[in-house]
């Protein structure tokens, strides 16, 4: 029985199987496409006694279709059963299914048109032989047909252990192609809304194996969302360099999805999933080098990602020093010539630009512990709602370096404390148990820089002694989500201070 979408090899491994002597059954669009390539196939119509009908639809749902499929050839009373309603036996299946992915994948592909590719008599003939395997091979891949047909030349049969494996790649086939028909009618039921229904499946296809994990004992392996959003991590070209590793990923990932924080010139910095340079400036280089000079010590040995085409004067400032990873939407010729020259450095090539849509109703999703924590994206960007708490208020360039640090520090790992200057991050405290630990850090990191920057707090002030520390630094502003219990001892000690202080209601925790 053959019966494909992707007519890729089908013609020639038709020929093969003529050639040795098999009988082909086959459907509309197949069968004509064979007999075209002079391959005599007999149409399931005039094996079922019943012709195809409603449009197309119904066509191999029919007892002797999946009867052939299914008989145990072993078992008295299947073969009875056999000659009595005259089925014949199906030993080999090569189905591939309606094109639903391509379909989908089209922005303007409309619910109905979505709804007519989606395979039905497909996929239960392919279960159907699935679940026969010891006697029935199936095929939904295109590459598997050289395999199959050099066992029918050796000997005749194809052996069981192949038919297994055959089986459990028809299973994995099938079960993708329902999990992304339920995702998208989930979509198109609940819109954007975040969906959490009380069955969770989704499907993602391999993009890399990987030679090891976050360490060398772990394995690993890439699998991206059939369909990725614009100018995700899925979506990347690699242009130089050996190939991108699990922690190589992770961190680009982090610096993209800080980057589409913003809409002027910017650089991103990351190192071990924690941004250490940040800014935006009039031009890339500048903005590079403001990055760089954040934490010129962390940045060695990190990954960049930028938000325009890096040019030469650019590229010229970052191989001053060793970066993994270089991510930008493009590269001028010569700077691709430039970055080359460094042999340990890859370059990276994604649509930055296409990262600022965000990808409305796409969880977030974390593996914990036998299961999945699962939360709709943290997509807000803080401006709309501010409100001053203190006597004195940010000036208008305080108030631009605030909702900047605001968006580093939404990207940081809790506990988090940003500071910033120029647009540019002068100092990053990270991932501390408490949030005083975290100001101190970035305060250090910061030295003299700290003075008349702006701190960013991705989640409330339990205590003062943050208020107190940017003090004795010289920090000028100070912006948090609010809404503790202690609210006015921090409001108090800015005034205290001279310090202004804004709450924007929302808290980013980062864990």
């Amino acid at each position: 029985m053959i019966s494909v979408s992707d007519k890729t090899g089908i013609a020639e491994f038709a020929k093969r199987l003529a050639d040795a002597g098999v009988e082909i059954v086959s459907t509309g669009g197949t069968a004509k496409a064979l007999n075209d390539a002079g391959v005599r196939t007999v149409e399931v119509q005039d094996v079922t006694g019943f012709p195809e009908c409603l449009g197309g639809r119904v066509k191999t749902l029919h007892p002797k279709i999946h009867g052939g499929l299914l008989a145990v050839r072993q078992d008295a009373a299947h073969m009875a059963e056999m000659r009595e309603y005259g089925v014949g036996m199906i030993d080999l299946v090569a189905v591939n299914l309606y094109p639903f992915k391509k379909t989908i994948a089209n922005p303007a592909a409309t619910l109905a048109e979505a709804i007519e590719n989606i395979d039905i008599g497909g996929p239960a003939m392919l279960r159907s032989a699935a679940k026969n395997y010891k006697y029935v091979t199936v095929l939904v891949d295109p590459s598997d047909y050289g395999a199959v047909l050099e066992e029918i030349a050796r000997g005749g049969a194809v052996p069981e252990e192949l038919n297994l494996k055959l089986a459990l790649k028809a299973f994995e086939h099938t079960a993708a192609y329902d999990a992304l028909i339920a995702e998208y009618l989930g979509r198109a039921a609940d819109g954007a809304h975040a969906r959490f229904p009380d069955k969770l499946t989704f499907t993602y296809e391999i993009k890399q194996r990987m030679r090891y994990g976050e360490n060398p004992h772990q394995a690993a392996a890439f699998y991206t969302e059939p369909i990725p959003a614009p100018g995700s991590l899925a979506t990347y070209a690699q242009l130089h360099g050996k190939e991108l590793s699990y922690n190589n990923l992770g961190d680009l990932d982090g610096a993209l999805s800080l980057l589409a924080e913003f809409e002027g010139p910017a650089v991103v910095a990351v190192k071990h999933a924690n941004p250490c340079g940040t800014a935006v400036a009039a031009n890339l280089r500048d903005a590079y080098i403001k990055a760089y000079e954040s934490d010129t010590m962390s940045i060695y040995g990190g990954v960049i990602a930028a938000n325009r085409v890096i040019d030469v004067p650019t590229a010229e400032e970052i191989r001053k020093i060793f970066l993994e990873i270089v991510a930008a939407p493009g590269y001028e010729a010569e700077a691709l010539k430039i970055l080359k020259r460094k042999r340990d450095i890859r370059l990276i090539e994604v649509d930055t630009a296409a990262a600022r849509a965000k990808a409305a109703g796409r969880p977030y999703i974390k593996k914990a512990g036998g299961g999945l924590l699962v939360q709709s994206a943290d997509d807000i960007i803080t401006g709309a709602d501010l409100a001053t708490v203190t006597k004195k208020k940010p000036s208008e360039k305080e108030l631009q370096d605030l909702l900047f640090a605001m968006a580093v520090v939404k990207h940081t790992k809790s506990n988090a404390i940003v500071l910033a200057k120029d647009m540019a991050t002068v100092g990053v405290g990270p991932g501390q148990n408490s949030r005083i630990m975290a100001a101190k850090i970035a305060i250090e990191i910061a030295g003299g820089r700290a003075k008349a920057s702006v701190a960013a707090s991705e989640a409330l002030f339990p205590f003062d002694d943050c208020i107190e520390a940017f003090a004795a630094a010289g920090v000028a502003a100070v912006i948090q989500p609010g809404g503790g219990k202690r609210d006015e001892e921090s409001v108090a000690a800015c005034d205290r201070h001279g310090i202004a202080m804004v709450f924007t209601g929302v808290r980013h925790f980062l864990h």
